[in-house]
């Protein structure tokens, strides 16, 4: 049997009046890619900052490998090995794409400032330096984060999440506002992390030939609960799904 890597719980969580997430329940195993779809307004993006501390739950329990960590401030929740990109990317534009890529490893009880001007050691250059080769922008590497693309910085992204060892990561719409030829080249990244490295995967994404194509189970949201859940082709037959997307208010 597989062993759960994240696990969520009756997870509720309002604001005001409205509640965006009602008791919604799941669980990734390890080494799973996980899809999570659902209309603009479902609860996506507030489940992901419930699970990363940004938000905290009302009701419910995250777990992670068995680890309660419900309502930790987001660094701990990073040091505990759970990882996340942005839909709108994040980079410090000033900095080189290696010391982008630097300064994404967990130093416990670091901020993120003070790990900008600590030296790194040869060990953790040598690993952003795989990295980067790895997602395919190794050339750059001596390149402002600034004068990347857009689907640079997403890659950028993959790789800083990478970095940190995670036992999940989160990611975002990853190919938002990327060009086909990144889109390919982002998922089949996604893909060898997967396979190579076992990393577990949890993904937010509109674009549905991705998602599909790349997701080993999938959960649907919409008006803050779970309407599906499955693979990918019990997913894409489900008439409530349908109804989700295409039947209107």
């Amino acid at each position: 049997m597989s062993k759960k890597c994240l696990e969520v719980e009756s997870l509720t969580k309002r604001f005001g009046g409205l509640t965006a997430l009602d008791e919604i329940s799941l669980h990734i195993n390890e080494a799973e890619i996980i899809g999570l779809i659902g209309p603009n307004g479902s609860g996506k993006t507030t489940l992901f900052n419930c699970v990363t501390g940004f938000l905290k739950p009302d009701n419910g329990r995250i777990f992670l490998r068995e680890v309660n960590i419900t309502g930790r401030e987001p660094h701990k929740i990073i040091q505990e090995g759970v990882s996340r990109t942005f839909q709108i990317t994040r980079v410090f534009p000033e900095l080189t794409v290696m010391e982008n890529i630097l300064i994404s490893i967990r130093h416990k009880e670091e901020s993120r400032i003070r790990s900008i001007y600590k030296k790194s050691n040869r060990d953790e250059i040598k690993k952003a330096s795989e990295l980067l080769e790895f997602i395919g922008i190794a050339e750059l590497s001596d390149q402002p984060g600034g004068e990347l693309s857009y689907g640079q910085q997403k890659l950028l992204q993959l790789a800083s999440s990478l970095m940190q060892d995670p036992s999940v990561v989160l990611l975002d719409e990853p190919t938002a506002g990327v060009n086909p030829t990144l889109i390919n080249k982002i998922m089949d990244r996604i893909r060898e992390a997967n396979e190579e490295f076992g990393t577990t995967f949890l993904i937010i994404e509109h674009n549905m030939d991705v998602i599909m194509g790349i997701s080993h189970r999938m959960y649907v949201l919409a008006t803050g609960k779970i309407i599906a859940e499955g693979n990918p082709e019990k997913v894409r037959s489900d008439p409530e799904v349908f109804e989700a997307y295409l039947g209107g208010d």
